[in-house]
């Protein structure tokens, strides 16, 4: 499995702390940027390179992280396949993947600190799409992807 990263300028230090522990874990990542926090970028252009790095990919996962996880999950989200959830906690996190077969993770550098972040990051890669009725929802999803 292999993770997509990036993040934008208030995003940054917390995706340092999630790509450290990504390597620790054995984690094949591909870091997009932003490699400073001095420097203000966009938000919707590293969104965009993560969604399209991982479209079509089933065997790829992303993490975005910006000032609050909002703005990079609804860009992400206008990529046909991409089911990109914004969360702040565990729960929200394992449940994106169980029940929405989320394949890109938003949250905030300023909303959750390192450790939560960490967290969360476990409890979404260690979570699987129990498909069943789940799959059907997810059909109905994409259908308005057409």
């Amino acid at each position: 499995m292999k993770i997509v990263i990036a993040a934008d300028h208030a995003g940054y230090a917390l995706k340092t702390i999630v790509v450290d522990h990504l390597k620790s874990i054995g984690v094949d990542v591909i870091d997009l940027g932003t490699n400073d926090s001095s420097t203000s970028v966009d938000y919707p252009d590293y969104a965009k390179k993560v969604a399209r790095e991982i479209m079509g990919h089933t065997d790829m996962l992303g993490i975005l992280i910006c000032g609050t996880g909002v703005g990079m999950s609804i860009t992400a989200n206008k990529f046909r396949g991409i089911r990109a959830a914004s969360v702040s906690d565990t729960f929200s996190a394992r449940m994106s993947r169980m029940h929405n077969d989320s394949n890109i993770l938003c949250f905030g550098g300023r909303v959750v600190g390192g450790g939560l972040a960490i967290d969360i990051v476990d409890a979404w890669l260690n979570a699987e799409f129990e498909g069943g009725r789940h799959a059907n929802r997810l059909k109905k999803i994409k259908e308005g992807e057409e």
